[in-house]
């Protein structure tokens, strides 16, 4: 069964949530594609995995570049559901939703008050549906997330 992840943003943005994400699938042993069409935001997650902890680097890549196979964490511009470096886990950071991320374990939809109607109408066509698991993360005001409404 596929599960889905929803995080909405409302402190923090993607550049900030995403590499505590990353951190933890690494430590689990997993995968990573993340997929963010606007090159901007691509650059912006690229730069937080090097630089949002300085004590920790990130190892990852770009789709389309030589080491793409062997990166842990591969940053795209489309979801590919056969990704280069078999991610079983797929980020979509620029809350936009693809159908193919179905096709990947886990699925992570972050997503700012901007795509919040879209995001609802998600929740209610996937809660319809018996081989998906979604699942709602909110963060408070110190930055913790927890699962809830």
């Amino acid at each position: 069964m596929a599960r889905v992840d929803f995080y909405r943003l409302t402190r923090d943005p993607v550049e900030r949530v995403l590499p505590a994400l990353a951190t933890r699938i690494l430590a689990n042993g997993d995968r990573l594609l993340v997929v963010a069409a606007p090159a901007m935001q691509r650059q912006a997650i690229d730069e937080a995995l090097w630089t949002l902890q300085p004590a920790s680097f990130l190892p990852h890549g770009h789709a389309g570049s030589p080491d793409e196979e062997i990166e842990p964490i591969l940053i795209s511009g489309t979801l590919d559901p056969s990704p280069p470096n078999r991610a079983t886990l797929v980020a979509l950071a620029d809350g936009e939703w693809r159908e193919e991320a179905l096709g990947f374990e886990r699925t992570f939809l972050l997503f700012d008050n901007s795509r919040i109607d879209d995001a609802r109408a998600l929740w209610r066509t996937l809660a319809a549906r018996d081989d998906v698991d979604n699942r709602f993360w909110k963060q408070d005001e110190n930055g913790r997330w927890s699962e809830g409404p």
